[in-house]
């Protein structure tokens, strides 16, 4: 289930996949990513590189077309592959720079950027 919020800059996507289930933010506002992967009870949070992220409005046509035609033709395509490393909890600096809506997806868990 994909949520778009224009006037915020900000998208909610919410995989149900069983053990594959995420909840992941999209915060253009502040510049980042965060998914929050609940087999693993973590967070993971990168910064939002424009050459491989689509635009707020590009996400919306992406999952329109999506849904139309089951399949998306497009190279925008968006995989990430998170390493292993070291985790931090988040603290009232990490969640000024991350904003409130990665704040609300990722308090009290390990955050690995």
């Amino acid at each position: 289930t994909m949520t778009i919020h224009n006037e915020e800059h900000v998208v909610n996507v919410h995989i149900q996949y069983g053990v594959y289930s995420s909840d992941t933010v999209f915060d253009y506002s502040h510049g980042y990513i965060a998914t929050r992967l609940f087999s693993r009870n973590a967070c993971f949070i990168m910064k939002i590189q424009k050459e491989y992220i689509p635009e707020l409005q590009e996400i919306g046509r992406l999952a329109f077309e999506r849904q139309m035609m089951n399949d998306v033709y497009s190279p925008n395509n968006v995989w990430t592959e998170f390493q292993s490393g070291s985790s931090v909890l988040g603290q009232w600096k990490d969640w000024i720079l991350y904003g409130k809506h990665i704040e609300k997806l990722c308090t009290g868990l390990p955050l690995y950027q």
